[in-house]
């Protein structure tokens, strides 16, 4: 299969932005033609580089307005089932195994800090195999725009 090339890396971009635009829209955005933005976009599914389209959800309106991390460190031989209690807590939106003073970070969801606190300490930190939590609180957010770029 040939490489990516800048036009695949416009895509990409504009399509992390928003996936909903229509590819018209998006021929129209990138200045290229409507059968080769079709073409493209089906290319970079087939390989796998788009993996699927889908939406980000505000959970504010759903009463869902607070954010914490929480890092873990973890009993190496309970790391599969630790992984696995954790996936079940209502709130974890996302489980990230990492190096460092931590094993794991999950980033959750809340209605408040107290909900979070007690996800974090009374739920989480008391599974088997969870040897220490501490919990971050999430001030402000922000999402920088993607801009894939090539690499040499």
């Amino acid at each position: 299969m040939s490489k990516l090339d800048e036009v695949d890396m416009q895509i990409l971009s504009a399509l992390h932005t928003d996936a909903s635009v229509s590819v018209p829209e998006l021929s129209r955005r990138l200045d290229i033609n409507l059968s080769v933005a079709y073409s493209r976009i089906k290319r970079l599914q087939k390989r796998g580089v788009i993996e699927r389209f889908t939406i980000r959800v505000n959970e504010s309106p759903l009463g869902l307005k607070a954010a914490a991390i929480a890092g873990l460190k973890v009993d190496p031989k309970q790391r599969e089932s630790v992984l696995r209690e954790i996936e079940r807590v209502e709130g974890v939106r996302v489980i990230r195994e990492v190096t460092g003073r931590f094993d794991i970070f999950a980033t959750l969801k809340g209605e408040s800090l107290d909900a979070l606190h007690k996800s974090v300490y009374d739920v989480i930190g008391k599974i088997p195999g969870v040897t220490n939590a501490e919990m971050f609180m999430e001030v402000s957010r922000r999402r920088p725009p993607v801009r894939f770029k090539l690499t040499n």
